[in-house]
């Protein structure tokens, strides 16, 4: 079962400050657990939005909308995604994992989803074919 835990953006991962000293320290020791128990999948910290852009669909067909966002709330700073063996497996290591707020101590929240397995679909031609797949891209 994968789970990716999502960091939510604040202001100051929206104006590009990066951290630093003891939050990437305390980052990167809750990180080599994860990849001494062999959960890691993927880990990543994601550039402001004002670096990135939308598409929204439309009658009139896909519109390119370009960022910053304005809603930090809704917007994501990062992720990290690990495969366990159980929900509860999840929730222990989301329970560990720092703070990541600047310095560690602001009121801040992650969110932490489950993925979708192939074996989640019907069965058809389009999951045959992202089967086929799974063996050419990491994840």
């Amino acid at each position: 079962m994968k789970f990716m835990i999502i960091v939510k953006a604040t202001e100051e991962s929206e104006a590009g400050v990066l951290p630093e000293g003891d939050d990437i320290t305390r980052m990167a020791e809750y990180h080599e657990e994860l990849v001494e128990a062999g959960v890691l999948r993927a880990a990543e910290g994601l550039q402001a939005s004002s670096k990135g852009w939308r598409i929204r669909y439309t009658e009139a067909g896909p519109e390119v909308v370009d960022g910053p966002f304005p809603e930090t709330k809704e917007l994501i700073a990062g992720f990290t995604l690990i495969e366990v063996d159980s929900r509860e497996e999840a929730l222990e290591w989301s329970r560990r994992f720092p703070n990541p707020s600047h310095g560690g101590t602001a009121a801040c929240e992650i969110e932490v989803r489950q993925v979708f397995g192939l074996d989640d679909f019907e069965p058809g031609e389009g999951v045959d074919r992202f089967r086929a797949m799974e063996g050419e891209f990491s994840g």
